[in-house]
């Protein structure tokens, strides 16, 4: 088992202001601690009960989940050039896939805020699940 030095720090990104905020948090702490930096979202089918819902035929969601978080990492290896930063998309529920992730990794960051109060209260909050869920710890960042 790697040592906490060698573990990386993973960032939830989903592209929201919050979730930004706390990638700049963790790639300022990376460079403190010498931590790669994996910067990890999430995607999913679309699922709506009770009508269809239509989707272009090329539509690939893993792909424009890489896409978006490409350009960020990017943005950050630009202004963070001493450090390692992974994108990393894996299918699947946000929480459960961050909880998995989190059983090796040094640190969880995580925005406070991710697509919006509505939505947090009818998902149930990704942080707050995180924070009770983890094996390693978690910190969030309010932006």
């Amino acid at each position: 088992m790697a040592d906490n030095t060698t573990k990386p720090i993973v960032v939830g990104v989903d592209g929201s202001p919050s979730s930004l905020s706390a990638l700049e948090w963790a790639a300022q702490h990376a460079e403190l601690t010498k931590q790669p930096l994996e910067a990890l979202a999430t995607w999913q089918w679309p699922t709506n009960y009770g009508y269809a819902v239509a989707f272009e035929a090329n539509f690939d969601p893993a792909q424009e989940s890489m896409q978006m978080l490409d350009e960020i990492v990017a943005k950050v290896q630009a202004d963070h050039p001493s450090i390692e930063v992974r994108p990393h998309v894996i299918e699947g529920d946000t929480r459960n896939v961050l909880v998995k992730r989190s059983k090796e990794a040094a640190l969880l960051v995580l925005g406070s805020r991710g697509h919006g109060e509505l939505t947090g209260m009818l998902l149930g909050s990704v942080s707050g699940y995180c924070v009770t869920h983890a094996d390693c710890p978690v910190l969030v960042t309010r932006h």
